[in-house]
């Protein structure tokens, strides 16, 4: 089942753990290092964060590293309420992407993505990719697809897609809003979303379930 809440418990996922926090203006934390590799995304807000050795001023998107031996990501300062997702594990040094999303209804869902054959009420795109993806759901709740399964996802949850298998989002009860984070890049490497009728079929990890 690719979906699990803080920890993963697989043995081929790069994302070993990760946590949603949320903080009210003026507030301060700091992130316990759990891996050798962290990244912290700004969902929403403004606050000031130090690590490795710098302070910045860090916005809705702000897309973050740590390497070992770096000092842990604090939040010294939060200036409007500020939500963060912390991620830990051990991928390598050539990834694909990492940011924000977001998923609706559409009053005409349409995409250029794969075909498929479940109800789709949104544009998001069915697509494969040259590496793992995990996606973290921080607000609103819907229907992931993830080799080829639905699953009902929530606030808290991270959907996890080994390399080739493809995934969608087709379904929202609630706005979504959430991280995705491509992991180590492998076979040919491509970047970003792929498709079978751009890209050539899929060649999915079958042991990545």
């Amino acid at each position: 089942m690719p979906v699990f809440q803080s920890e993963a418990d697989r043995g081929w996922c790069e994302l070993r753990f990760y946590e949603i926090v949320e903080l009210p203006i003026g507030a301060s934390h700091t992130f316990e290092r759990r891996a050798a590799k962290e990244k912290l995304i700004v969902g929403a807000g403004k606050c000031t964060i130090t690590y490795a050795s710098k302070t910045i001023s860090a916005e809705e998107g702000a897309n973050l590293d740590t390497r070992e031996g770096e000092a842990p990501f604090a939040v010294t300062e939060t200036q409007t309420p500020t939500t963060l997702i912390y991620m830990a594990g051990h991928w390598g040094d050539e990834l694909g992407g990492s940011g924000l999303f977001s998923v609706r209804k559409s009053d005409d869902p349409r995409d250029n993505g794969d075909s498929h054959a479940y109800a789709k009420e949104t544009n998001f795109d069915r697509h494969y990719h040259d590496c793992d993806e995990y996606w973290i759901i921080f607000q609103g709740s819907g229907v992931a697809v993830s080799e080829n399964k639905p699953y009902e996802v929530k606030k808290g949850d991270c959907v996890a897609t080994g390399m080739g298998h493809h995934h969608d989002f087709p379904l929202v009860h609630e706005p979504v809003r959430a991280v995705y984070f491509e992991t180590t890049l492998e076979g040919q490497k491509r970047l970003g979303h792929l498709w079978n009728h751009t890209h050539n079929p899929a060649q999915p990890k079958t042991d990545r379930v």
